[in-house]
């Protein structure tokens, strides 16, 4: 005795690709702008590396986005 199974992926309506390439276009933006890319930083040093440059880990955000949003 066989058993076939057989899968046939939905289709994706138009509004829904639509939202689909908007969220990994704006995803990519995000992750190619460098202060998301300073903050990824920032959170991968330890406590004591941060502590040095006189930071906390709570205040990384505040600090790399200081210019735009916390003037």
């Amino acid at each position: 005795m066989a058993l076939a199974q057989t899968y046939q992926a939905e289709r994706s309506g138009f509004f829904s690709s639509l939202i689909n390439g908007l969220t990994r276009g704006f995803t990519q933006i995000a992750e190619s702008n460098w202060r998301i890319r300073e903050v990824e930083r920032l959170q991968s040093m330890t406590d004591e590396a941060l502590a040095a440059r006189g930071l906390k880990r709570e205040d990384i955000a505040r600090h790399v986005f200081r210019d735009i949003y916390w003037v």
